[in-house]
């Protein structure tokens, strides 16, 4: 009895680690995805689409989860966070079959939502999952780990993505998740049965889920559409009134529901609101570099695919090194200071990629895209510490989910916008008389200086410097 007590520690270690490890596989299905926006040349010459039509494979697939997760994040905390994780791999297993076989856009499209759902019911409960294999002690640098298994899913994507796209096409980008997302799903016995931070069942707010969903979605389609609002004004304006009713109507249900969604008390916390926002800011010009750079390494550096992914995954191990090293840092400055130390130099970071022209190297590109990892990781870690401090642990799926929808609207909204800005440039110079690659080029470097600039003054003017100190 003594021995077994002695080696209960060391067997506890040993699970929660190999418990951790199987979280991560299997939510690399979302940060491998990756892979998609190296493939975003060929998807386009495949489909005969323009550029500004290749952000719908992006928000279909990322409007869908986003509006998702928070719902599934508060079922993981009511009915089991591993069996939430479970349905969301075998979902996932079935889109990746979908998305691969599809035969025209409109196909692709569907099942990239059938994706979303699967990365929703994963990545909602994620960081819960992580968080509560550890003693509470330990959360800062568990969230450090499943940041740096993002950045590693990340940074595989384009290296892999290349690779696959050159021997079998695009749709390679999709079925080699497939064995990812099966294995994944075969081991998960390995994680508890139920969370420890699970708190007792109440009823499932569906009122307040539907509000919600329906208020997110057309507030992001109404942002998306904006740079047509002169064909498009009547539906801009239908999708624009549809998203302040249904999110009116969210926070009046979550007000009065016994079991709400999310309790809208949190949002009174001080820097609370203010820090979400500043994700979604962050992710929105960080999107700029997922967008364009690909088309860069291809149309103006000239570089194969193959190495166009190697360059490109600069900035995910970036990601891998931030995240731990903010777990590290957590423990000797705040994490408000921390998050508005990583967003200042990701916003710096941004404003170099401006002056990249067609004498620039890749080693130049490879060091400015992981300077921009580096700081975007660091903020990553320092933003899902502040929420998941924020609410108790019986609330972690709801906080982990949160903070991954929050950042992944500001994606979301980096697709819509950044694909505008960029085409209104690039119809700008291309006016001016330029041929198509002088036109890409200064439209490629006014995107970035806007990007990053934007991002620099929006800390400027926010009251989040004197928050951080």
């Amino acid at each position: 009895m003594a021995q077994a007590e002695r080696n209960a520690p060391g067997a506890d270690r040993r699970r929660a680690a190999l418990g951790l490890w199987v979280i991560g596989l299997g939510t690399l299905i979302n940060p491998l995805d990756t892979s998609v926006n190296i493939a975003f040349p060929a998807i386009t010459a495949a489909f005969g689409i323009p550029l500004a039509d290749i952000q719908w494979v992006v928000i279909s697939y990322v409007l869908t989860y986003a509006s998702l997760m928070l719902a599934f994040g508060k079922l993981g905390d009511m009915y089991g966070h591993r069996r939430v994780f479970a349905a969301g791999l075998a979902l996932s297993a079935v889109s990746f079959a979908l998305c691969g076989m599809a035969e025209s856009y409109l196909w692709l499209i569907g099942a990239r939502v059938l994706q979303g759902i699967g990365t929703a019911l994963v990545v909602g409960v994620g960081p819960a999952l992580a968080t509560g294999l550890y003693d509470e002690s330990k959360r800062a640098r568990i969230l450090g780990i499943y940041t740096m298994m993002y950045g590693i899913g990340a940074a595989i994507g384009p290296l892999v993505g290349g690779a696959l796209i050159e021997q079998w096409g695009w749709s390679a980008v999709y079925w080699f998740r497939l064995p990812v997302s099966l294995l994944a799903l075969a081991l998960v016995f390995l994680l508890p049965a139920q969370a420890p931070a699970t708190g007792p069942r109440g009823r499932f707010d569906i009122l307040g889920a539907l509000l919600m969903v329906t208020g997110l979605c057309a507030l992001l389609m109404t942002l998306n559409r904006l740079r047509g609002v002169a064909e498009d004004g009547p539906l801009v304006a239908g999708l624009g009134l549809l998203a302040i009713l249904a999110l009116t109507g969210f926070v009046l249900q979550e007000r009065r529901a016994a079991n709400p969604i999310i309790r809208l008390s949190v949002f009174r916390q001080p820097g609370f609101a203010a820090i979400n926002l500043t994700c979604a800011v962050v992710q929105a010009v960080s999107f700029t570099v997922l967008l364009l750079v690909p088309y860069f390494l291809v149309r103006t550096a000239g570089l194969p695919l193959w190495l166009a992914g190697i360059v490109l995954a600069a900035s995910p191990a970036g990601i891998i090194i931030g995240g731990p090293l903010g777990g590290w840092l957590s423990a000797r400055l705040p994490a408000p200071r921390l998050a508005l130390g990583a967003a200042v130099v990701a916003g710096l970071a941004l404003l170099p990629i401006g002056l990249w022209d067609d004498g620039t190297t890749g080693i130049q590109v490879a060091a400015m895209l992981f300077v921009h990892g580096l700081a975007l990781g660091l903020f990553q870690l320092a933003y899902l510490d502040l929420c998941t401090a924020a609410l108790p642990r019986t609330e972690r799926g709801v906080a982990g989910s949160l903070a991954m929808a929050t950042r992944t609207v500001g994606i979301m909204l980096g697709a819509g916008t950044m694909a505008a800005l960029f085409t209104a440039l690039e119809l700008q110079v291309a006016a001016d008389g330029l041929d198509p690659d002088a036109a890409f080029l200064q439209a490629f470097q006014w995107s970035f200086f806007c990007a990053g600039g934007g991002l620099l003054g929006y800390l400027a003017l926010t009251g989040l410097r004197r928050r951080g100190s």
